[in-house]
């Protein structure tokens, strides 16, 4: 029998819970006032129901201010349903207490006025309104039912208090049924109150288990700060971090383990994020190992956050900051490492482009002795007469030495560009006669290989203001290049036109081409399409790295288009500029 009769609480229980708002059900506490509040409205409603027949047996036939008052009675009901739609406590407390203050003081009335036996059931008007938990529903509450006693003794006064019916009961027995049903029902409102008040405190110790649970498991340090930055509670990874006990933290603890560098950054995040109610983010150097002499700084990154305490009205009260730490020596030693190597790096391009620089003065003297001294062998050694043979080793070295003098002054200009040094000189120029000048320098180049060199330049075209000598150098480098890697029979053009405020320099042939996945490395230095040893074309790959870095620094740019075995499209866009100055820009490229 005792255990159907746990049973059957446990299902009442659930069903009362069952009524309560869908939008209250994920906050225990709330859940838990709820359901006392629907519960005891309900119950009383369902006690009314259940008097009407005793009353109906001793009083007999009720009168129509009697029926009023029992419909009365069942109102409690429909004020639980009202919470149960719609979740709103606070005015279902505020309707409550206004329903039970007027049916106290009607029933009050039609028994006899201020001297009735239901007059006690005021007391019970503010101590409903308290389970609300808010001082203005009580306050209200009591407002409601000292209008009730009011009214009853304007009533009275006035004579307007109808004749009770005579009861068979005495009226010592009337007054202490009315006191004790008032503190019977007094009595449940406190069981309710402390059934809340139990609710609370285990939503709250659960809260704090699972909390302090996730605090000394994580390998992250938790520490709260009061509002002067102060700590008032750490986690138990303040071993593993400082290799301390918690509590020495505690008050300034923390704080004297910090750098003194760092202080004022610490201290400043704390502030900022106690102040402005916003996440703030630190990080900051502190002591490892308490004071003893094998003490070490590590780096800790802090993110803290400030913490609501409470709410009232308009203002909301901050308990402090919570902030979680954490080690990062590691990712900063990697920073660091980091850095070396970039500096490293840096270092080493910078003194490898010195080197560059100065190896190419030193071998461009010997070369253009080795290539002047070829040139007079074929004049004046051989003549007429000499052997082909020696003529051609001449023309080999003379060749040889040439090419050799091309890598060199392409090693230096490219070092220079990269190291920012080199001078451009804008002045305005013709381009179709730079053009012409040009092809004719590589017309017998192409006309060995049968190669058909052609012009197409829009008339009319205005003159470009750069760097005469190194256009120059730029055109030559991609006829040259054109010319090397088109076949027997095949052709070069060279075309001009005007795309806004720029020129654009196109050289075209239907060569060799580039493959789609070389063509986003050419323009670096020392890079070709085939890098393989037994390629057929010779050169370095700084050709198109001295064009993409001189028209980076007129503001232009070097762009290729290719298909493999169709040929290939260079464009250089150079900006069109209107005055002649003199620059000295760092390399874009």
């Amino acid at each position: 029998m005792h255990g159907i009769g746990i049973e059957s609480l446990t299902g009442l229980g659930a069903y009362f819970r069952s009524l309560v708002h869908s939008s209250v059900q994920d906050d225990f506490v709330t859940t838990a006032r709820h359901q006392s509040f629907i519960a005891s409205h309900l119950l009383a409603g369902m006690l009314a129901l259940l008097v009407f027949p005793i009353y109906l047996v001793v009083s007999g036939k009720p009168t129509l201010l009697g029926a009023i008052a029992f419909l009365w009675f069942l109102s409690p009901i429909g004020i639980a349903i009202f919470l149960s739609r719609t979740g709103k406590l606070a005015a279902a407390h505020l309707i409550s207490a206004a329903n039970l203050a007027g049916l106290i003081t009607f029933s009050c009335w039609l028994t006899g006025g201020i001297l009735s036996f239901l007059v006690p059931w005021m007391v019970v008007v503010p101590l409903e309104a308290a389970l609300a938990r808010d001082l203005r529903i009580v306050a209200w509450a009591t407002l409601a039912a000292s209008l009730g006693l009011i009214a009853l003794l304007m009533l009275g006064a006035a004579g307007l208090v109808p004749l009770a019916n005579d009861l068979p009961v005495s009226p010592l027995a009337l007054a202490f049924f009315g006191v004790s049903t008032a503190l019977g029902y007094a009595t449940g409102l406190t069981l309710s109150v402390q059934s809340v008040h139990r609710a609370s405190e285990n939503a709250v110790r659960i809260g704090e288990d699972r909390y302090r649970l996730l605090a000394e498991n994580t390998s992250d340090l938790i520490t709260r700060h009061d509002e002067r930055g102060r700590v008032v509670f750490a986690s138990l990874a303040a071993q593993s971090m400082f290799g301390e006990l918690p509590a020495r933290l505690y008050g300034d603890g923390l704080f004297e383990r910090v750098h003194i560098a760092d202080r004022p950054a610490y201290l400043t995040a704390l502030s900022r994020a106690y102040a402005s109610n916003s996440p703030m983010q630190v990080e900051f150097r502190a002591r490892q190992g308490g004071l003893s002499p094998s003490a070490r700084y590590i780096w800790v990154e802090m993110r803290c956050r400030p913490v609501n305490m409470a709410t009232f009205g308009a203002e909301t009260l901050r308990a402090g900051v919570v902030a979680v730490s954490r080690d990062i020596s590691e990712r900063k030693a990697q920073e660091e490492a980091l850095v070396r190597a970039r500096d490293d790096a840096e270092s080493a391009n910078h003194a490898k482009t010195q080197f560059l620089a100065n190896m190419s003065h030193e071998l461009r003297t010997p070369l253009n002795a080795v290539i002047g001294f070829a040139e007079i062998i074929q004049r004046e050694m051989f003549g007429a007469l000499g052997d082909a043979r020696y003529r051609d080793y001449a023309q080999h070295i003379h060749e040889s030495g040439q090419h050799l003098l091309q890598v060199v002054n392409d090693i230096l200009d490219m070092s220079k560009i990269e190291a920012g040094k080199y001078m451009i000189v804008r002045e305005p120029f013709a381009v179709k006669k730079l053009i012409d000048v040009c092809c004719e320098v590589t017309r017998q180049e192409a006309e060995k290989k049968e190669i058909r060199l052609s012009v197409d330049a829009m008339p009319g075209l205005p003159e470009l203001a750069a760097d005469k000598r190194a256009v120059k150098q730029m055109l030559l480098n991609l006829i040259s290049n054109a010319i090397k890697f088109t076949g027997q029979g095949g052709w070069v053009r060279i075309s001009v036109r005007i795309h806004g405020d720029s020129i654009a320099l196109i050289v075209a042939d239907n060569g060799i081409g580039i493959a789609e996945a070389d063509l986003a490395k050419l323009g670096n230095p020392f890079v070709q399409a085939d890098n393989s040893y037994d390629r057929q074309h010779d050169g370095a790959g700084l050709g198109l790295s001295v064009v993409k870095g001189l028209a980076r620094l007129h503001g232009g740019d070097l762009s290729l288009a290719s298909q493999l075995g169709e040929g290939t499209v260079a464009t250089i866009s150079l900006p069109l500029g209107g005055q002649v100055e003199v620059l000295r820009k760092a390399s874009a490229a």
